[in-house]
């Protein structure tokens, strides 16, 4: 009998592929104290119920007074409303004094109103007021006081104080 031979080729050699040791993708957290979760919501439901208190609170007392201030918006102590004078009795913050009638429509798209005063379009003051509501005095003749502003007007004031004179 015959031995039979084989010859192999020799293959090329490939890096030996090392499989990775499993580990777990999610890993445990350690046990929390219960009663430390507990506080912890308890502190944030706490922190919520206050917040939505005092909202509630503040909410009330501004409607309170503002409705106290016959809609002028003032809510100072140094402030004055009625039907012919309104306004914050301030005037260090309202320097500026002018005269004459308040129309409704600003002058070159700025302020709410517009002070008449006599002397030509080109010498009218275009009012808005953070303090006072305007429309309360349109078509009146009034003495205004308030802060000038820059602007693309001729003259632009934030009203602070508006008095009746006619």
């Amino acid at each position: 009998m015959e031995k039979e031979m084989h010859v192999t080729m020799p293959q090329a050699s490939h890096t030996p592929f090392i499989e990775p040791a499993l580990e777990p993708v999610m890993k445990k957290f350690p046990e929390q104290n219960n009663k430390a979760g507990m506080m912890v919501v308890g502190m944030f439901l706490v922190v919520v119920l206050l917040g939505i208190g005092t909202g509630y609170t503040f909410a009330k007392r501004g409607a309170n007074s503002a409705s106290n201030n016959a809609g002028t918006g003032v809510t100072t102590s140094n402030s004055v409303a009625s039907e012919t004078e309104a306004g914050i009795n301030d005037e260090k913050a309202f320097p500026d004094t002018a005269e004459g009638v308040i129309k409704e429509g600003g002058i070159s798209g700025e302020g709410t109103h517009r002070l008449e005063r006599g002397l030509g379009a080109n010498k009218d003051v275009s009012l808005s007021s953070t303090v006072i509501n305007l429309q309360n005095f349109v078509d009146k003749k009034v003495e205004v006081r308030g802060q000038t502003i820059s602007g693309k007007s001729g003259w632009l004031m934030d009203v602070g104080k508006v008095k009746v004179i006619q």
